[in-house]
Protein backbone atom coordinates (compact mmCIF):
# COMPACT_ATOMS: atom_id res chain seq x y z
CA UNK A 1 0.00 0.00 0.00
CA UNK A 2 1.66 3.40 -1.38
CA UNK A 3 2.10 5.86 2.14
CA UNK A 4 -0.45 9.35 1.95
CA UNK A 5 0.06 12.85 2.49
CA UNK A 6 -2.26 15.92 3.12
CA UNK A 7 -3.02 17.63 -0.26
CA UNK A 8 -5.44 20.09 -1.84
CA UNK A 9 -7.98 18.96 -4.14
CA UNK A 10 -10.37 20.52 -7.09
CA UNK A 11 -13.05 17.96 -8.10
CA UNK A 12 -15.26 20.36 -9.58
CA UNK A 13 -14.25 24.14 -10.64
CA UNK A 14 -15.74 27.34 -8.91
CA UNK A 15 -14.97 29.45 -6.09
CA UNK A 16 -12.34 29.30 -3.68
CA UNK A 17 -14.61 26.63 -1.17
CA UNK A 18 -14.24 24.34 -3.89
CA UNK A 19 -10.52 23.40 -2.61
CA UNK A 20 -10.47 20.70 -0.10
CA UNK A 21 -7.73 19.07 1.97
CA UNK A 22 -7.83 15.41 1.93
CA UNK A 23 -5.64 12.49 2.25
CA UNK A 24 -3.52 11.30 -1.48
CA UNK A 25 -1.53 9.23 -2.22
CA UNK A 26 2.09 10.52 -1.91
CA UNK A 27 3.83 10.70 -5.55
CA UNK A 28 7.12 8.77 -7.04
CA UNK A 29 9.75 10.82 -8.77
CA UNK A 30 10.22 9.06 -12.02
CA UNK A 31 13.61 9.02 -13.96
CA UNK A 32 15.43 12.53 -14.14
CA UNK A 33 12.98 13.71 -11.17
CA UNK A 34 13.06 14.23 -7.02
CA UNK A 35 10.58 14.18 -4.83
CA UNK A 36 10.38 17.60 -2.59
CA UNK A 37 9.09 17.60 0.98
CA UNK A 38 7.21 20.46 0.57
CA UNK A 39 7.83 23.39 3.61
CA UNK A 40 6.16 26.10 1.26
CA UNK A 41 3.92 26.74 -1.72
CA UNK A 42 2.66 30.00 -3.70
CA UNK A 43 -0.10 31.40 -4.75
CA UNK A 44 -0.26 32.78 -8.57
CA UNK A 45 -3.13 33.67 -10.49
CA UNK A 46 -3.12 30.56 -12.74
CA UNK A 47 -3.64 28.64 -9.52
CA UNK A 48 -6.90 30.72 -8.93
CA UNK A 49 -7.65 30.56 -12.79
CA UNK A 50 -7.64 26.87 -13.39
CA UNK A 51 -10.02 26.44 -10.10
CA UNK A 52 -12.35 28.72 -11.67
CA UNK A 53 -12.29 27.00 -15.13
CA UNK A 54 -10.21 29.47 -16.59
CA UNK A 55 -13.66 31.69 -17.44
CA UNK A 56 -11.45 34.46 -17.50
CA UNK A 57 -9.63 33.32 -20.76
CA UNK A 58 -11.08 34.21 -23.81
CA UNK A 59 -12.77 30.80 -25.50
CA UNK A 60 -10.04 30.26 -28.17
CA UNK A 61 -7.41 30.14 -25.85
CA UNK A 62 -8.79 28.66 -22.91
CA UNK A 63 -6.70 25.52 -21.20
CA UNK A 64 -8.54 22.49 -20.46
CA UNK A 65 -9.28 21.51 -16.69
CA UNK A 66 -8.50 17.71 -15.78
CA UNK A 67 -10.45 16.92 -12.51
CA UNK A 68 -9.65 16.38 -9.62
CA UNK A 69 -5.92 18.46 -9.91
CA UNK A 70 -3.99 19.80 -7.16
CA UNK A 71 -2.96 23.33 -7.74
CA UNK A 72 0.67 25.02 -7.51
CA UNK A 73 3.70 25.59 -8.91
CA UNK A 74 5.51 26.93 -6.79
CA UNK A 75 7.20 24.96 -4.24
CA UNK A 76 10.36 25.40 -1.53
CA UNK A 77 11.14 22.03 0.28
CA UNK A 78 13.70 19.57 1.11
CA UNK A 79 14.23 16.54 -1.40
CA UNK A 80 13.38 13.53 0.01
CA UNK A 81 14.47 10.88 -2.36
CA UNK A 82 15.88 10.75 -5.78
CA UNK A 83 14.43 9.06 -9.10
CA UNK A 84 16.31 7.51 -11.78
CA UNK A 85 19.12 9.31 -12.81
CA UNK A 86 19.56 12.35 -10.84
CA UNK A 87 22.69 13.26 -9.60
CA UNK A 88 22.96 17.14 -9.24
CA UNK A 89 21.15 16.63 -6.01
CA UNK A 90 21.56 15.05 -2.88
CA UNK A 91 18.61 13.62 0.09
CA UNK A 92 18.09 16.79 2.47
CA UNK A 93 18.84 19.96 -0.26
CA UNK A 94 17.38 22.39 0.51
CA UNK A 95 15.46 23.57 -3.15
CA UNK A 96 13.13 25.68 -4.75
CA UNK A 97 11.45 26.18 -8.31
CA UNK A 98 8.64 26.62 -10.39
CA UNK A 99 7.84 23.51 -11.23
CA UNK A 100 6.64 22.25 -15.20
CA UNK A 101 5.25 25.34 -15.90
CA UNK A 102 3.60 25.94 -18.31
CA UNK A 103 2.86 22.52 -18.84
CA UNK A 104 0.26 22.39 -16.03
CA UNK A 105 -1.97 24.63 -17.14
CA UNK A 106 -5.31 23.13 -16.37
CA UNK A 107 -4.16 19.95 -15.03
CA UNK A 108 -2.68 21.62 -11.67
CA UNK A 109 1.09 22.11 -10.42
CA UNK A 110 0.64 19.84 -7.41
CA UNK A 111 2.74 22.11 -5.07
CA UNK A 112 -0.06 22.24 -2.65
CA UNK A 113 0.94 19.05 -0.60
CA UNK A 114 3.12 17.69 1.34
CA UNK A 115 5.18 16.61 -1.20
CA UNK A 116 5.48 16.93 -4.78
CA UNK A 117 8.05 15.80 -7.70
CA UNK A 118 9.96 18.14 -9.57
CA UNK A 119 12.34 18.13 -12.90
CA UNK A 120 15.50 17.97 -11.38
CA UNK A 121 16.65 20.78 -14.04
CA UNK A 122 13.94 22.69 -13.01
CA UNK A 123 15.03 23.62 -8.97
CA UNK A 124 17.87 25.74 -7.96
CA UNK A 125 19.46 25.68 -4.16
CA UNK A 126 17.29 27.83 -1.66
CA UNK A 127 20.03 30.61 -0.06
CA UNK A 128 20.46 30.17 3.33
CA UNK A 129 19.74 33.36 4.20
CA UNK A 130 16.24 33.25 2.92
CA UNK A 131 13.89 31.07 5.22
CA UNK A 132 10.95 28.33 2.89
CA UNK A 133 8.28 31.04 2.88
CA UNK A 134 10.27 33.52 1.41
CA UNK A 135 11.90 31.46 -1.06
CA UNK A 136 8.52 30.02 -2.39
CA UNK A 137 7.27 33.49 -2.97
CA UNK A 138 10.15 33.50 -5.65
CA UNK A 139 9.19 31.38 -8.38
CA UNK A 140 7.21 32.31 -11.13
CA UNK A 141 6.67 35.85 -10.49
CA UNK A 142 10.37 36.18 -9.90
CA UNK A 143 10.93 33.99 -13.15
CA UNK A 144 8.11 36.46 -15.19
CA UNK A 145 9.80 39.45 -13.88
CA UNK A 146 13.60 38.07 -14.99
CA UNK A 147 11.94 36.60 -18.47
CA UNK A 148 10.42 40.13 -19.45
CA UNK A 149 13.40 42.45 -18.11
CA UNK A 150 16.21 40.08 -19.91
CA UNK A 151 14.66 37.58 -22.42
CA UNK A 152 12.19 39.91 -24.01
CA UNK A 153 13.13 43.44 -23.19
CA UNK A 154 16.83 43.26 -22.81
CA UNK A 155 16.80 45.84 -20.47
CA UNK A 156 19.19 48.24 -20.94
CA UNK A 157 20.79 50.43 -17.83
CA UNK A 158 19.70 54.38 -17.79
CA UNK A 159 16.19 53.14 -19.59
CA UNK A 160 13.45 54.84 -18.06
CA UNK A 161 11.11 52.36 -16.97
CA UNK A 162 7.37 52.54 -15.98
CA UNK A 163 5.63 49.31 -14.50
CA UNK A 164 2.04 49.13 -13.84
CA UNK A 165 0.93 46.95 -11.00
CA UNK A 166 4.81 47.91 -9.07
CA UNK A 167 3.48 46.00 -5.78
CA UNK A 168 1.88 43.32 -6.87
CA UNK A 169 3.94 39.54 -7.09
CA UNK A 170 5.28 40.53 -10.72
CA UNK A 171 5.48 44.01 -9.96
CA UNK A 172 7.60 44.10 -7.35
CA UNK A 173 10.08 41.76 -8.58
CA UNK A 174 10.38 43.80 -11.83
CA UNK A 175 11.41 46.71 -9.97
CA UNK A 176 13.82 45.35 -8.24
CA UNK A 177 15.84 43.39 -11.07
CA UNK A 178 15.23 46.74 -13.31
CA UNK A 179 16.88 48.72 -10.48
CA UNK A 180 19.62 46.15 -10.29
CA UNK A 181 20.21 46.75 -13.93
CA UNK A 182 20.60 50.24 -13.26
CA UNK A 183 17.44 51.48 -14.86
CA UNK A 184 14.98 55.02 -13.47
CA UNK A 185 12.30 53.31 -12.57
CA UNK A 186 8.61 54.70 -12.22
CA UNK A 187 5.93 52.48 -9.73
CA UNK A 188 2.34 52.85 -10.46
CA UNK A 189 0.00 51.67 -7.80
CA UNK A 190 -2.46 52.40 -4.95
CA UNK A 191 -0.99 55.07 -2.20
CA UNK A 192 -0.86 52.34 0.16
CA UNK A 193 2.17 50.58 -1.44
CA UNK A 194 3.82 53.91 -1.86
CA UNK A 195 6.63 53.02 1.59
CA UNK A 196 7.07 49.54 0.31
CA UNK A 197 8.28 50.24 -3.38
CA UNK A 198 10.33 53.69 -2.37
CA UNK A 199 11.76 50.78 -0.12
CA UNK A 200 12.38 48.20 -2.93
CA UNK A 201 13.66 51.58 -4.78
CA UNK A 202 11.39 53.06 -7.23
CA UNK A 203 12.77 56.40 -8.41
CA UNK A 204 9.27 57.83 -8.47
CA UNK A 205 5.94 56.50 -7.42
CA UNK A 206 2.34 57.12 -8.94
CA UNK A 207 -0.40 56.64 -7.19
CA UNK A 208 -2.76 55.83 -9.70
CA UNK A 209 -5.76 56.30 -7.42
CA UNK A 210 -5.10 60.47 -7.25
CA UNK A 211 -3.28 61.01 -10.44
CA UNK A 212 -3.61 59.63 -14.36
CA UNK A 213 -0.71 57.89 -14.98
CA UNK A 214 -1.07 58.85 -18.56
CA UNK A 215 -1.60 62.33 -18.24
CA UNK A 216 1.43 62.61 -15.58
CA UNK A 217 4.43 60.94 -17.42
CA UNK A 218 5.85 60.75 -21.03
CA UNK A 219 8.69 59.87 -23.23
CA UNK A 220 9.30 56.02 -20.73
CA UNK A 221 11.38 53.51 -22.75
CA UNK A 222 9.61 50.71 -21.65
CA UNK A 223 5.93 50.01 -19.96
CA UNK A 224 5.82 46.55 -18.27
CA UNK A 225 1.87 46.20 -17.68
CA UNK A 226 1.24 43.52 -14.62
CA UNK A 227 -2.02 44.40 -14.52
CA UNK A 228 -3.82 44.04 -18.41
CA UNK A 229 -7.35 44.31 -19.38
CA UNK A 230 -9.75 47.14 -21.37
CA UNK A 231 -8.19 49.67 -20.90
CA UNK A 232 -4.50 49.20 -20.82
CA UNK A 233 -4.27 51.05 -24.17
CA UNK A 234 -4.37 54.71 -22.00
CA UNK A 235 -0.53 53.85 -21.29
CA UNK A 236 0.30 54.07 -24.54
CA UNK A 237 0.92 57.67 -24.75
CA UNK A 238 3.39 57.57 -21.74
CA UNK A 239 5.68 55.46 -23.86
CA UNK A 240 8.02 57.49 -26.16
CA UNK A 241 8.27 56.25 -29.93
CA UNK A 242 9.95 53.67 -30.78
CA UNK A 243 9.91 52.24 -26.89
CA UNK A 244 8.60 48.76 -25.89
CA UNK A 245 4.94 47.74 -24.69
CA UNK A 246 5.49 44.73 -22.42
CA UNK A 247 2.00 43.62 -20.94
CA UNK A 248 1.75 40.44 -18.48
CA UNK A 249 -1.44 39.52 -18.95
CA UNK A 250 -4.43 39.95 -21.36
CA UNK A 251 -5.36 43.24 -22.36
CA UNK A 252 -6.31 45.34 -24.95
CA UNK A 253 -3.29 47.90 -26.06
CA UNK A 254 -4.29 48.54 -29.52
CA UNK A 255 -0.86 47.25 -31.07
CA UNK A 256 -1.88 49.21 -34.29
CA UNK A 257 -1.84 52.15 -33.38
CA UNK A 258 1.30 51.25 -31.22
CA UNK A 259 3.04 49.85 -34.28
CA UNK A 260 2.70 53.38 -36.20
CA UNK A 261 4.67 55.01 -33.43
CA UNK A 262 7.23 52.12 -33.76
CA UNK A 263 6.25 51.11 -30.11
CA UNK A 264 7.56 47.17 -30.33
CA UNK A 265 5.48 44.79 -28.69
CA UNK A 266 7.38 42.05 -26.45
CA UNK A 267 5.69 39.61 -24.48
CA UNK A 268 5.76 35.86 -22.93
CA UNK A 269 4.63 32.74 -21.33
CA UNK A 270 6.71 32.47 -17.95
CA UNK A 271 8.34 28.97 -18.03
CA UNK A 272 10.16 27.00 -16.05
CA UNK A 273 14.23 27.23 -16.39
CA UNK A 274 16.71 25.69 -13.39
CA UNK A 275 19.75 28.01 -14.32
CA UNK A 276 17.53 31.23 -14.07
CA UNK A 277 16.09 30.18 -10.97
CA UNK A 278 19.49 29.92 -9.79
CA UNK A 279 20.13 33.06 -10.87
CA UNK A 280 17.17 34.48 -9.02
CA UNK A 281 18.98 32.69 -5.74
CA UNK A 282 21.94 34.15 -6.02
CA UNK A 283 20.30 37.74 -5.74
CA UNK A 284 18.19 36.40 -3.26
CA UNK A 285 21.30 35.20 -1.50
CA UNK A 286 23.11 38.93 -1.56
CA UNK A 287 20.17 40.70 -0.59
CA UNK A 288 19.79 42.10 -4.19
CA UNK A 289 16.20 40.57 -4.27
CA UNK A 290 13.60 40.79 -1.17
CA UNK A 291 10.37 39.13 -2.30
CA UNK A 292 7.89 40.58 -0.33
CA UNK A 293 4.71 38.84 1.80
CA UNK A 294 1.16 39.81 1.63
CA UNK A 295 -0.15 36.81 3.82
CA UNK A 296 0.73 33.30 5.01
CA UNK A 297 -1.81 30.71 5.65
CA UNK A 298 -1.41 26.87 6.71
CA UNK A 299 -1.63 24.56 3.62
CA UNK A 300 -5.46 23.64 5.54
CA UNK A 301 -6.57 26.81 4.73
CA UNK A 302 -6.25 26.92 0.95
CA UNK A 303 -9.43 28.17 0.29
CA UNK A 304 -9.16 31.13 2.44
CA UNK A 305 -5.57 32.23 1.24
CA UNK A 306 -7.13 32.38 -2.34
CA UNK A 307 -10.51 34.42 -1.13
CA UNK A 308 -7.58 36.49 0.03
CA UNK A 309 -6.29 36.79 -3.79
CA UNK A 310 -9.39 37.43 -4.87
CA UNK A 311 -9.86 40.70 -2.80
CA UNK A 312 -6.82 41.87 -4.91
CA UNK A 313 -4.71 44.95 -3.94
CA UNK A 314 -1.63 42.17 -2.93
CA UNK A 315 1.25 43.41 -1.53
CA UNK A 316 4.13 40.97 -2.65
CA UNK A 317 2.94 37.37 -2.52
CA UNK A 318 0.61 34.96 -1.06
CA UNK A 319 1.92 31.58 0.91
CA UNK A 320 1.00 28.95 2.00
CA UNK A 321 2.74 27.50 4.92
CA UNK A 322 3.02 23.63 4.75
CA UNK A 323 5.61 22.24 7.25
CA UNK A 324 7.82 24.20 9.99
Amino acid sequence: MSETMNAVRVHAVGRPEVLTYERVARPEPGPGEVLVRVHAACLNPPDWYARGGFANIPDDLRPTTALPFTPGSDASGVVAALGEGVTEWQEGDEVFGLIRFPGTLGNGGKAYAEYTTAPAGQLARKPAAVDHVQAAAVPMAGLTAYQFLVDHIGLQPGSRVLINGAAGGVGHFAVQLAKNTGAYVIGVASGRHEAFLKGLGVDEFIDYTAVAVEDAVRDVDCLIDTVGGPRGHRFLPVIRDGGTLSPVFYGDYRLEEAARRGIVHRSGQVHSDGPQMTELARLLGEGRLRPGIDSVFPLSEAAAAHERAERGHIQGKIVLRVAD
